[in-house]
Order: structure tokens, then C-alpha cells, then sequence
């Protein structure tokens, strides 16, 4: 008496689908990478400049750094800047849009200050 094997696997439909998922997600993490890296940049962007003393000259110094970085999402008149415990505090908050599919939207939200 000979017992019946199951088979195992994936029916066409489901590697249709998984494929499908796989796609869609990795074109979001490709576009959504981009964004993260500016982000890191204008973090960069924003340390090197708290090191100013005067709100123009801390503003100038990150526009400079913006103009050099190639960054987009901010300017030197986006910074909060501040004063906490005698020290310079920069902080900044902005949005990316990552358009994913007609009226679908992906909105990344950044935001940061100084050390």
C-alpha cells in the first residue's frame, strides 16, 4: 500500500502575486532612498552650521553647505534657531512626496536639529 505525496510549491498565481509585491515594494525603496540620503546630508548640513554664532551667519553657512550638498528640501530660512542651556540649537522639519501611483502618495516626514 502506497501512501499519495503532497505536492509543494507555488501555483502560478501566487508567484504572479509575490513578484508583483516584490516590484512595487522594491520601486518604493528606491525611490524612498534617495530622500533619506538628503535627508543625512541636510543633518550634516545643519551640525557644521550650528557651529556659527549669529542667526545670518548660521543661515548663510547652510545655504552654502545646500548650494555645495545639492540640497533641495530646505533652506537657510526654513532653520529654527535657538538657544538652549547657552548653546546653539538648529532644528529643522520638512516633507518629501513620493509619488507611488495615480493618486497615491507617499509622504515622508523629516525633521532634526543639532547636536
Amino acid at each position: 500500500m502506497q501512501l499519495k505525496k503532497q505536492q509543494r510549491g507555488m501555483t502560478f498565481v501566487g508567484l504572479v502575486i509575490t513578484a508583483i509585491v516584490i516590484v512595487f515594494a522594491g520601486m518604493v525603496v528606491i525611490q524612498a532612498v534617495p530622500t533619506y540620503i538628503e535627508f543625512v546630508t541636510v543633518k550634516k548640513a545643519v551640525d557644521r552650521a550650528a557651529t556659527g554664532t549669529t542667526v545670518a551667519e548660521i543661515r548663510g553657512t547652510f545655504d552654502k553647505a545646500a548650494t555645495i550638498d545639492n540640497i533641495t528640501a530646505i533652506t537657510g530660512r526654513d532653520l529654527e534657531i535657538g538657544k538652549v542651556a547657552g548653546n546653539v540649537v538648529v532644528s529643522f522639519a520638512y516633507e518629501k512626496d513620493i509619488h507611488l501611483f495615480g493618486p497615491a502618495y507617499l509622504v515622508m516626514r523629516y525633521q532634526g536639529e543639532s547636536k
